[in-house]
């Protein structure tokens, strides 16, 4: 595949994503791809996910978490087996209540016609300010987005 190709099959899973079709997106990934997230402390689904099993449960566990209040793919640029995406987002903490604005950088690697590494860059401190629990003394902005 070229690097067309490449763009055209993740704009497609872009879609699938914000359509919810969780299988139908894992169908683009290779059975041993790897997933990769900044680490987070009060963020659950954070980290390193090896393998379709292990992403399935990063969704799960994404879902779980946070609600996608805005999702939005801006630029989708691609060069050989590399497709980078740009994009913001609104989060809300499913248990928390509280919002954040999230710029987002993923940058994705191709290989046979799947996606074979997956890598987001974001600025994790607003998503754990949204998630974390409730501290003594800490007050609630319930319903105020945080912004990065």
């Amino acid at each position: 595949m070229d690097a067309q190709d490449n763009k055209r099959l993740v704009m497609e899973a872009y879609r699938l994503f914000q359509s919810g079709d969780i299988p139908q997106l894992l169908e683009r990934y290779h059975d041993d791809a790897l997933w990769i997230e900044p680490e987070a402390e009060h963020i659950p689904f954070a980290g390193r996910h090896n393998g379709k099993a292990e992403i399935a449960r990063f969704f799960e566990q994404l879902n779980e978490a946070l609600l996608a209040e805005r999702f939005e793919p801006q630029e989708f640029i691609a060069e050989g087996d590399k497709v980078v995406v740009t994009g913001e987002a609104t989060w809300r903490g499913r248990h928390t209540g509280r919002s954040y604005d999230s710029p987002w950088v993923h940058v994705l690697t191709l290989r046979d016609g799947k996606v074979a590494r997956f890598q987001s860059y974001h600025d994790t401190a607003a998503g754990e300010r949204a998630l974390r629990p409730d501290q003594p003394g800490q007050a609630t902005a319930t319903g105020t987005p945080l912004h990065h």
